[in-house]
């Protein structure tokens, strides 16, 4: 039986490393904990998936916020499921997490962003209750390292 876990230990980080590079390509596993224990400091988490075995298969990276148009709410930076455990139901137990944190939290929402080549992630979002609020627009000066 898998567990939902949130990632505290250096231990537990280190084991998210492997999802979310899949996401995440130009990650750097020497770099890695570092970066995330430095993101904590600024109210970053890791939720992930813990098989029997000790596998992570899943990992969701998220923030609590609070913003004048949206008041409380909760932003998933990051939701990665390893390739050869997609269409297992580990994404969606994040998600589920999450939703279930947001109203423990009395957060009005849930967010996040998707790149616009993403079609299955979209089904997938939109089929876990997701809507399409808005366009999201940047500009990039560098290459995110």
């Amino acid at each position: 039986m898998e567990q939902i876990k949130l990632a505290i230990t250096d231990s537990d980080i280190q084991r998210c490393f492997p999802a979310l590079k899949e996401l995440r390509p130009f990650l750097k596993e020497e770099e890695f904990l570092p970066r995330i224990k430095r993101m904590m400091q600024n109210g970053f988490q890791l939720v992930f998936v813990e098989l029997e075995n000790g596998k992570v298969p899943a990992v969701g990276g998220f923030r609590r916020e609070e913003m004048l148009h949206r008041g409380k709410s909760i932003y998933l930076d990051d939701l990665s499921t390893m390739e050869e455990f997609r269409s297992s139901g580990y994404g969606g137990k994040i998600i589920d997490y999450l939703i279930d944190l947001a109203k423990k939290e009395n957060c009005a929402t849930l967010h996040l962003d998707s790149g616009v080549q993403r079609f299955d992630a979209h089904r997938f979002y939109l089929k876990k209750g997701f809507n399409i609020i808005s366009h999201h627009f940047a500009i990039q000066f560098k290459p995110v390292d």
